[in-house]
């Protein structure tokens, strides 16, 4: 998914965005809470993970503006506090989960699955759609119990579409969610990573449609039908 890191340590941001980015997320690091909170108020993100000892804005602040402006995108906080009072009062803020530092990059990358899992309002990491199975644990796809070959940018795309099944995504949408900010893909990108992901789902229960001028919509439909 789009992640969002706001981490003034740079070595540890950058480390936790090398790791999300190696399964195929799209992520940004900023240093300031501040500067986060700018962006915040006109990009969307799937979900943010948070330090709270932030310059320009504390992870605390950021987090309370956020959710005044009901903003409802999940939030994750890193903190070195393990006090359960400051617990209790990051989850009452408005906090949807946190992890204590230091942490193990495993449970960090659970975390993350749970929580835009959470967010697409699947129950487990193993879903079933018409005849194809996805598995966000190993980031596997299996069309009629056969695995199917997939990079992680398609299995990324695979679950925008699954996430807004019914719902036209134009290429901006798309884009947003697939790439970090400093990419820069090229005019027919998306079109290129859509066939791809249709051609390896050929024989799959996804339809991919294509509106020109406007989008992409995608909707489960059995062919056995």
């Amino acid at each position: 998914m789009r992640i969002l890191v706001v981490e003034d340590t740079q070595v540890l941001g950058q480390a936790i965005c090398e790791r999300l980015t190696s399964l195929g997320h799209g992520v940004d690091l900023i240093g300031d809470g501040k500067r986060a909170d700018e962006l915040l108020k006109y990009q969307t993100v799937d979900l943010i993970l948070l330090d709270l000892n932030l310059p320009g804005l504390s992870g605390l602040q950021l987090l309370q503006k956020l959710r005044q402006r009901d903003d409802a995108t999940p939030v994750l906080i890193l903190t070195a506090r393990d006090q359960i009072e400051d617990r209790i009062r990051l989850l009452d803020e408005g906090a949807d989960d946190y992890l204590t530092k230091p942490f193990d990059f495993g449970e960090l990358e659970a975390r993350c699955r749970a929580l835009l899992r959470r967010k697409q309002g699947y129950a487990t990491n193993i879903t079933e759609h018409g005849n194809i199975l996805v598995n966000r644990d190993s980031r596997q796809v299996f069309v009629n119990n056969e695995l199917t070959a997939i990079t992680n940018r398609e299995f990324r795309l695979l679950e925008i579409f699954l996430g807004h099944l019914g719902r036209v995504l134009s290429k901006d949408e798309i884009t947003d969610h697939l790439f970090n900010f400093d990419e820069t893909p090229g005019p027919n990108a998306i079109e290129l990573y859509v066939g791809r992901l249709r051609k390896k789902l050929a024989q799959g229960d996804l339809v991919i449609s294509t509106l020109r001028g406007i989008g992409y919509v995608a909707e489960i439909t059995s062919k056995a039908q």
